[in-house]
């Protein structure tokens, strides 16, 4: 008896969608047969599987992204009852219902869910955030970094770029060109890494330019969603400080 009670339970789903870059947005609502333990990727999976509104009308299937499912590529993150997060680790069973799904408004949708990251990984091109060795011959083992340093470096090293911090940042819109709080969280690590050192200069003169560290706004939001749990707002305060001296070491010509 329990068990076709748990068969026939639904759970409303209320997605935001959008069918191509330039069109407007709109709401569209599904029920999807309840299953213990099940997280919102696997509610858009039956809705793939089944692409009927909760009216029994036909309809096109969702589009989203997903990768890992373990909250490790960050491919799948969207705003689910209003909050950004990953939705490979979004329980149904912790959701308020009906669950309402949206894609980040930071950045500009393709398709329903599907939206375009340039704005992030540009960021990161722009304050270099790799180790500069091309691999074209063995170079040896390379320096190593004490413990103490690579532990919190480690922390950092962590960052998905599923871009849920940047989507909670108020100072991250379209109408700012604040690279956001990972490219700069990711300065702090690759500064910080013996062999990345050499480019730390460069690194923090694309801080100080127009859209780098100054249009924090101090709101902490990101580090209260990272889902990694990554100090950001500490990794900022470290980054306020190393662009201050090395500005002032510009100005003295040091």
């Amino acid at each position: 008896m329990a068990e076709t009670t748990v068969s026939s339970k639904t759970v409303k789903f209320i997605v935001t969608r959008q069918d191509k870059p330039d069109a407007k947005s709109y709401t569209e609502e599904f029920e999807v047969p309840y299953r213990p333990g099940m997280n919102v990727i696997s509610a858009l999976m039956e809705i793939q599987r089944n692409p009927k509104n909760a009216s029994g009308q036909s309809t096109s299937p969702v589009c989203w992204e997903s990768n890992c499912l373990e909250e490790v590529c960050g491919a799948c993150s969207m705003v689910i009852n209003g909050k950004p997060r990953q939705a490979c680790s979004a329980l149904v069973d912790k959701l308020e219902q009906p669950v309402r799904i949206a894609p980040m408004s930071t950045f500009p949708v393709v398709r329903d869910l599907v939206i375009d990251r340039s704005r992030m990984f540009n960021a990161l091109k722009k304050v270099k955030a790799w180790i500069p060795i091309d691999g074209t011959y063995d170079l040896g083992p390379g320096p190593r970094m004490a413990e103490s340093k690579r532990q919190w470096a480690y922390e950092l090293s962590k960052c998905m770029t599923c871009g849920v911090c940047l989507e909670a940042c108020p100072n991250v819109n379209e109408k700012t060109s604040f690279i956001g709080p990972a490219p700069i969280s990711q300065v702090r690590l690759f500064n910080a890494h013996p062999t990345g050192e050499m480019n730390k200069d460069e690194r923090l003169d694309a801080l100080m330019e127009e859209g780098g560290i100054e249009g924090c706004g101090n709101s902490q939001n990101c580090v209260r969603s990272c889902p990694k749990g990554i100090p950001l707002t500490t990794s900022i305060a470290e980054m306020n400080k190393a662009t201050t001296k090395h500005m002032f070491k510009k100005w003295l010509g040091v």
